[in-house]
């Protein structure tokens, strides 16, 4: 039985493909106590946000020895886990798919793209392949890579453009991209983001519906010229569906967001590396302002010149 902690979209969406594989699957939200859970599960998938992160291992802690397969965004889910579950096997797996809750509950399929798998610790790749493999039966490409750092790194990137700024000024990341300022502004928070990730010796990989590799090519280019193609890429990767930052904030929920995750992992890496990351340290504190005071959201919705004087740098 694989038991999937996180019953929202991705963790509904995910289970339903395993499931159509034919995987025995029990999904497991926040109604749901550990031992309403019948038997052991033989894997464990967390498909939670990066706040809920730590009380996902604490439930996960019923069954020490299983192995664990996080479906997070943003960087530290691995190292939590290490952390957190000291026995057990663990897999990174990175899901490039736009789903959506839909009103009636269930779970639209906006854009094409797949899972990466990558193996973190223990002999796991006998359940990385039989897991891939399910995932390919299910109706959802999937593959393998080595290194982990590099594929949460490479999500990472997918994950920021048009996140943070658009979430600020509560434009959709193709308006950001087609706008010149917010153009420029996401174009040195890549720049700051790469720059870490050649600090820390990793290269961008190739996800589905996502090559990552040519984003330090795109970032060589001029404005002119990169600015449409960008603006594409954006649009088809998405499907329409808003960023997790901007979701939050139009939630109006006080509660934490996963921008530390996400522009707050690239400013201390690079603090780390003793570099300076100042677009992304800035738009990392910008969200969770805007999401613990609305008047202060309210002040920079729809205005990027009010966001443009928050960053002066940019």
């Amino acid at each position: 039985m694989i038991l999937v902690i996180g019953a929202g979209a991705v963790g509904s969406f995910l289970g339903a493909t395993l499931a159509r594989a034919g995987e025995e699957v029990e999904l497991l939200g926040r109604d749901r106590p550990p031992d309403s859970v019948a038997g052991t599960p033989r894997l464990i998938l967390i498909a939670v946000k990066m706040p809920d992160l730590a009380g996902a291992i604490t439930t996960a802690q019923a069954w020490p020895e299983a192995p664990v397969l996080a479906v997070e965004n943003g960087i530290g889910a691995d190292e939590a886990l290490l952390a957190g579950r000291p026995r057990g096997g663990l897999i990174a797996g990175s899901l490039t798919t736009s789903i959506e809750r839909t009103e009636d509950g269930s779970i639209e399929r906006l854009s094409p793209g797949g899972i990466v798998l990558a193996p973190v610790r223990g002999d796991v790749g006998g359940l990385l392949r039989q897991e891939r493999d399910a995932f390919i039966a299910g109706g959802l490409r999937a593959r393998a890579t080595a290194d982990p750092a590099a594929m949460r790194w490479s999500k990472l990137l997918i994950n920021l453009m048009g996140n943070a700024s658009g979430a600020i000024v509560d434009l959709d990341p193709v308006a950001v991209y087609r706008d010149r300022g917010l153009f420029q502004l996401e174009r040195r928070q890549m720049a700051e983001a790469l720059r870490a990730m050649r600090g820390l010796g990793l290269r961008p990989i190739k996800l589905f519906a996502a090559d990552t590799r040519l984003l330090p090519i795109a970032a060589r280019l001029p404005d002119p010229l990169v600015q449409p193609i960008l603006v594409r890429v954006v649009a088809a990767g998405r499907g329409g569906k808003r960023p997790s930052l901007h979701l939050h904030l139009a939630a109006g929920s006080a509660r934490r967001t996963e921008v530390d995750w996400l522009n707050g992992a690239v400013a201390r890496a690079a603090a780390g590396l003793g570099q300076a990351a100042p677009v992304n340290a800035r738009l990392a504190e910008l969200v969770e302002e805007c999401n613990q005071d609305p008047g202060r959201w309210a002040w920079f919705r729809g205005r990027p010149d009010r966001l443009f004087e928050a960053i002066p740098v940019a």
